[in-house]
């Protein structure tokens, strides 16, 4: 079956659904890529919700249309230096961006595992590109999980370096540093 999505702001009504959906994302949709130890070290550390992407109006959830109580996914972009994490994250960098020089943010996409395999991913992720681009940026980056990196691959990012985010449980969570320049991609190919 088809189905229509709808893609709105997040707001902090939505948070209590956010984790849930997040929760249920990581360990459906990433148990193939990471262990039961990465997966918990890593839930509300490094992949959670970053509450400061509400606050900056980049975040966005997606319900089917005419269902705008079932969150099926979500996504969002930002314009600070923080790559990747949650509110719980250490290292985070709140500093604004130069859409001039740098590249924005893709941040903390996350389908529902019962939404899953539908195109909803590319749709989040088409719509943090078309915001962070009306915003000025030209370049994207992100911090991709495993899970992520095939679709990332398809919609034209670029991998570069494996990070390795240390846990608190003492777990290694692995993920793919991706770029993307908006501009090239929209050039003919021959």
């Amino acid at each position: 079956m088809k189905y229509e999505f709808h893609i709105r702001t997040a707001t902090f009504d939505d948070i209590a659904a956010l984790r849930q959906l997040i929760e249920l994302s990581v360990r459906e949709l990433s148990k193939n890529d990471y262990s039961r130890d990465e997966m918990d070290g890593a839930l509300h550390h490094v992949l959670g919700l970053d509450t400061q992407l509400i606050r900056d109006a980049t975040y966005f959830v997606a319900n089917p249309t005419g269902e705008p109580e079932v969150l099926a996914g979500c996504g969002g972009w930002s314009y600070r230096k923080t790559l990747c994490g949650s509110d719980d994250a250490p290292n985070r960098e709140m500093a604004s961006l130069d859409p001039a020089t740098d590249a924005a943010k893709i941040r903390a996409i996350f389908v529902h595992p019962a939404w899953a395999r539908r195109g909803l991913g590319t749709l989040i992720l088409k719509h943090c590109e078309d915001a962070a681009m009306r915003a000025g940026f030209r370049r994207m980056e992100m911090g991709s999980t495993l899970t992520g990196v095939p679709l990332y691959r398809l919609r034209g990012y670029q991998p570069g370096e494996r990070i390795d985010i240390a846990l608190p449980n003492g777990a290694i969570l692995p993920v793919l540093h991706m770029v993307k320049s908006i501009l090239s991609s929209l050039l003919p190919h021959y």
